[in-house]
């Protein structure tokens, strides 16, 4: 192979197609919608390059659509953990070795493959998967998940730049290493993206790894499998390995070549994960990168001087879209007393308008909740909000179909209601009317309410009540907006996470996260070495 200094393609954000009504791409995922719920996928553990049907599977459903078969996953068992990892390790001397420009183009690869041939299959299986409109799946499965893929190259190639001045006589590189053992990626349901990104981004710098998604997005992490396969990713550089959490994070915490946990998932399962690994330090041959991103309880706060039709809009698409299911999605509403009936009645308007159904139906704006869990979990924050706060809309559910909840607005005389401080991952915001001169101390009681420290929303137009927000909400949240939903992050535009109960805020979309998968080593070449130990002061 040639020498050469490469330059790579300039990455630029994937642009999200409309699928208004007459256009190309939505017959195209129309036809493969109907593809999509036509079969029942059968989905294998990949061990090491195999595919293994252990025989213990999960049924993955429509949750629009309940009663509808969409595939079965196959569970991997603790021992086929433990074979990923040998595969895994087997792998890795040859996948670190090859040159990272070879690396980056399988992701590259993988980038022009979604975006073009692909777009429509992924979007069907998240769509159907887990019950995202076509615009949520769009800006998800494909624009994001590309961003992803072309970005992190970029990264990489600033990271292995990154490079120490030498004094005369001497050279001094970095080598940027990958982790000694594997790195273990647990993935939410919520976002394809995230999961592949989970998974590739500590790949892409050499690593192997093993992959747990979340049983519910089973279906759009094989279909990411099998795209990557189709881009060039060798065997056993990603292991899949559904199934049951705890047997296979035993499994995989009990090996001394665990290297890494990349996470994104709940607060509790992270600390969980946190604490077993402290308890094994001493069996590890490393010290273990752990970076998680887990829950939010997120705030928006609006000043009296804040454009009451943008905040409205805000409400009603930062709080909902996509269910609530964000790990940003608004969640807590402070409003001022003057600004209240207007904002709450405009708010409860556009609920009242907004159709809650069969994301196949292209006029719906919300699915269901992902699985009976989380629709029961949800439910029971309906009846504490029937009991104890003012119901302005929804706080109704509906399972006989799907698992449908409507979208709840409610409100609360008490700042530290329990729907003020608990994370509820669901289509429901909590309001908190203060008083218009009381600014000050409500910065504060934001700051102060919630163990979470991942998105918020100041709006407003005095610019002193913005400066003012940024300083007294420093903490209060890794991604903070400014008259904007406290939603939507975009990579390369807002790298994304938070801090307190909010994970470890190491950045999804921007090089520091990239930073944490790779080993640097100092090497100091001398050209001329000294030939006698007396330096010059001893004469």
């Amino acid at each position: 192979m040639s020498d050469g200094t490469y330059r790579y393609p300039t990455p630029l954000n994937e642009p999200a197609k409309s699928y208004a009504p007459g256009t190309s791409e939505r017959a195209e995922v129309e036809r493969a919608l109907e593809h999509a719920a036509g079969e029942v996928v059968d989905i294998p553990a990949v061990i090491g390059g195999e595919l293994v049907r252990s025989g213990k599977t999960s049924d993955i459903v429509m949750p629009h659509a309940h009663r509808h078969l969409l595939a079965r996953v196959h569970h991997a068992s603790g021992a086929l953990v433990t074979k990923a990892i040998e595969r895994g390790l087997a792998a890795q001397p040859a996948w670190a070795a090859l040159p990272f420009a070879e690396r980056a183009a399988v992701f590259l690869r993988a980038a022009e493959l979604l975006a073009g041939p692909w777009r429509q299959r992924m979007n069907a299986a998240c769509m159907l998967g887990q019950s995202k409109t076509v615009h949520q799946s769009e800006i998800d499965a494909v624009c994001e998940l590309v961003d992803f893929f072309r970005f992190n190259v970029e990264y990489a190639r600033r990271i292995h730049e990154e490079q120490p001045i030498s004094s005369p006589g001497t050279w001094n590189r970095a080598e940027y290493r990958p982790l000694e053992g594997f790195v273990l990626a647990v993935t939410p349901f919520n976002f394809a993206s995230i999961g592949v990104n989970l998974a590739f981004a500590p790949a892409l710098l050499g690593n192997v790894v093993l992959w747990k998604p979340a049983t519910t997005a089973a279906l759009a992490a094989w279909r990411a499998m099998e795209l990557l396969r189709e881009a060039g990713l060798p065997d056993g550089v990603i292991s899949l390995i559904p199934g049951d959490g705890p047997e296979q994070g035993e499994a995989a915490l009990a090996s001394k070549h665990l290297a890494g946990i990349h996470f994104t998932g709940s607060t509790k399962t992270f600390r969980s994960l946190w604490k077993s690994v402290a308890s094994n330090l001493e069996h590890y041959r490393t010290f273990p990168r752990l970076v998680g991103e887990t829950g939010g309880k997120d705030f928006m706060i609006v000043h009296p001087s804040a454009d009451l039709t943008s905040a409205v809009t805000a409400v009603v698409r930062g709080g909902y879209e996509y269910q609530g299911q964000k790990c940003s999605a608004l969640s807590r509403l402070y409003v001022p007393k003057s600004m209240w009936p207007k904002l709450r009645d405009w708010v409860v308007a556009g609920l009242d308008t907004m159709k809650v159904g069969d994301v196949r139906e292209f006029s719906t704006f919300m699915g269901a909740v992902i699985d009976r869990p989380a629709y029961d979990r949800i439910r029971a924050y309906t009846e504490l909000g029937k009991a104890t706060a003012r119901v302005h809309h929804g706080a109704t559910c509906d399972d006989r179909e799907g698992y449908f909840i409507q979208p709840t607005f409610v409100e609360v005389d008490d700042p530290k209601h329990r729907l003020m401080q608990e994370e509820i991952f669901g289509p429901f915001v909590t309001a908190y009317v203060y008083d218009d001169a009381k600014w000050s101390e409500t910065l504060k009681l934001v700051d102060e309410t919630s163990p979470y420290a991942l998105t918020g929303a100041v709006f407003a137009r005095d610019r002193g009540a913005i400066d003012e927000a940024h300083r007294v909400l420093r903490n209060a949240a890794g991604n903070f907006y400014v008259n904007d939903k406290p939603t939507g992050a975009v990579v390369g535009q807002q790298p994304f996470g938070g801090g307190r109960g909010s994970g470890t805020n190491d950045k999804a979309g921007a090089m520091w996260n990239l930073m944490r998968w790779t080993s640097p080593r100092s090497i100091k070449e001398t050209f001329v070495p000294a030939v006698d130990y007396r330096y010059p002061y001893m004469g």
